[in-house]
């Protein structure tokens, strides 16, 4: 009867986490929708005008914006987060589907690669998640993080961030801002800390 009950709890927290993938990712295309129309009525927001606050349209965007955010606040009170996560990459379909119709943006295939892919990766995540362990301590969330499955993730995302401080921040902000190398060095810390990890 409890596991039944959890699966209940899942299923409601999947189904709130689709629907708010649904308002947020039309809420896009409603709110462009309203900006389109107050530029044709008065300044556009780009050029600093505020006519969008008077199209009805536009708050039917932010509307939609907040009851979808709503939703996805109230599917993680049902569901773990690694099921409610990834279902949000699903607005991102909704929104691109909905702007190739509706504001006719042409789809193009590597959109309707990348709209695949958000599919697929949602549905097999959601279908072969672990189960959540429940965490009791700081001490917990330690043991986590140097888990042998997390160390070397943890490892190659900090050599990625490494080359991009230094490839694309130290020539643009390197004299001008400390923080790209202190960013560097930390980095180059975490890395070995979680190569000793590994030995």
């Amino acid at each position: 009867m409890v596991k039944m009950e959890g699966v209940s709890d899942n299923v409601h927290g999947v189904i709130l986490a689709i629907s708010s993938s649904i308002f947020i990712g039309s809420s896009f295309v409603i709110k462009k929708q309203g900006l389109k129309k107050a530029g044709e009525n008065g300044k556009r927001a780009g050029s600093g005008g505020h006519s969008y606050l008077l199209e009805p349209c536009w708050w039917a965007g932010m509307l939609s914006m907040i009851i979808g955010e709503g939703a996805n606040f109230a599917a993680y009170a049902y569901a773990p987060a690694v099921l409610v996560t990834p279902l949000g990459a699903l607005s991102m379909i909704v929104s691109a589907v909905l702007a190739h119709f509706i504001l006719k943006r042409r789809l193009h295939i590597f959109g309707m690669v990348g709209c695949l892919l958000c599919l697929v990766g949602s549905v097999t995540i959601v279908l072969h998640a672990p189960l959540e362990k429940s965490i009791q301590s700081v001490k917990d969330v330690w043991n986590l993080a140097i888990e042998p499955g997390f160390s070397p993730t943890l490892f190659h995302s900090s050599q990625v961030m490494i080359l991009i401080l230094i490839v694309r921040f130290v020539p643009r902000y390197g004299q001008s801002y400390l923080v790209v190398y202190i960013g560097i060095c930390s980095l180059v810390v975490l890395s070995l800390w979680v190569l000793k990890q590994l030995e």
